[in-house]
């Protein structure tokens, strides 16, 4: 049987700058995948039927009866088509709320909804509500209770509770790291090209501890990621890795401060990674990372939504 013949899904994690798609088999296994650099920001008006078909139309050709399922920021209000958010919700509640778009080939695209939190502040996610529901998938487990950490350029802290999405938390951490690399004094080394060795855990490391130590937060200490180099107490090359320990021992400062029986991370490897060697200096050793988690929360949500059996 050939890898289309075995295909049960047509599967999108279509975010912001990219687009990945996956061909999914019986049980979510993943027969086939493409990433492209066609995420909504890069598609043009009215475009994204055209998208569509450029990514996966073969796909489609060959076996026009295949499901389609999209989740992210597709389904934003800058995408195909918003799909409104749900609330604090589990697998059913999601799977019940699909976006259905036609796809421009004469079938349709289902698209994912984001999730809404109103307490204890206003907070929204798109894609990451896929990636927990796959996490819980993979490790039933976590079903029980958890808190799914997923950074980024916008890090997810989501708590879990009987198999429901409860509460989140969202730090802009990636996004403060760039802002401040590119258009403060902070960056000027890296500019100057001081920063051309590969990463140095010590400064990051010293970093993560200074984060940790100062429970005023963060202002405080970001420009000694300056002050530092300029009094010889670190090199030039290490201001970013410090920079970054910052702002990630900030933000486990604020979240770790919270019981919860179980912490996961969801993520890219080596952003992964720099968590996990953040964690240590917390004390946690034993943060495990989930991968595949995209691809199975689109499958069990599809499988939900009776579009495979």
């Amino acid at each position: 049987m050939s890898t289309i013949e075995a295909a049960r899904l047509i599967a999108l994690d279509w975010g912001t700058s990219s687009l990945r798609a996956l061909l999914l088999g019986d049980t979510g296994a993943v027969l086939a995948q493409r990433t492209v650099p066609m995420g909504i920001m890069r598609v043009p008006p009215g475009g994204f039927a055209q998208t569509f078909a450029q990514v996966v139309g073969d796909w489609r050709h060959a076996r026009p009866e295949l499901p389609a399922i999209a989740s992210g920021m597709v389904g934003s209000a800058q995408g195909w088509q918003e799909a409104p958010y749900c609330r604090n919700a589990g697998l059913a509640e999601i799977a019940n709320a699909l976006q259905r778009v036609p796809s421009g080939d004469g079938g349709i695209l289902h698209i994912v909804p984001g999730l809404s939190f109103d307490r204890p502040r206003p907070e929204v996610m798109r894609g990451e509500e896929t990636q927990v529901i796959g996490a819980m998938a993979l490790q039933p487990a976590l079903c029980d209770g958890a808190r799914v950490v997923l950074p980024g350029t916008h890090s997810k802290w989501v708590d879990v509770s009987e198999a429901r999405l409860t509460a989140c938390q969202t730090f802009m951490t990636g996004e403060l790291f760039a802002v401040l690399q590119q258009h403060s004094i902070l960056g000027r080394f890296a500019q100057q090209g001081a920063a051309t060795t590969g990463p140095d855990d010590a400064a990051f490391d010293a970093g993560v501890s200074a984060a940790k130590e100062n429970a005023g937060g963060i202002a405080p200490l970001l420009f000694s990621a300056r002050a530092r180099v300029l009094l010889g107490a670190m090199p030039a090359s290490a201001s970013l890795d410090y920079l970054s320990g910052l702002l990630i021992g900030d933000e486990l400062r604020c979240m770790l401060d919270r019981a919860a029986p179980r912490v996961v991370l969801i993520g890219e490897p080596s952003l992964v990674a720099r968590y996990r060697r953040a964690f240590v200096s917390f004390g946690i050793d034993d943060v495990p990372a989930i991968a595949g988690a995209a691809e199975a929360g689109l499958w069990y949500i599809a499988r939900q939504a009776g579009l495979v059996g």
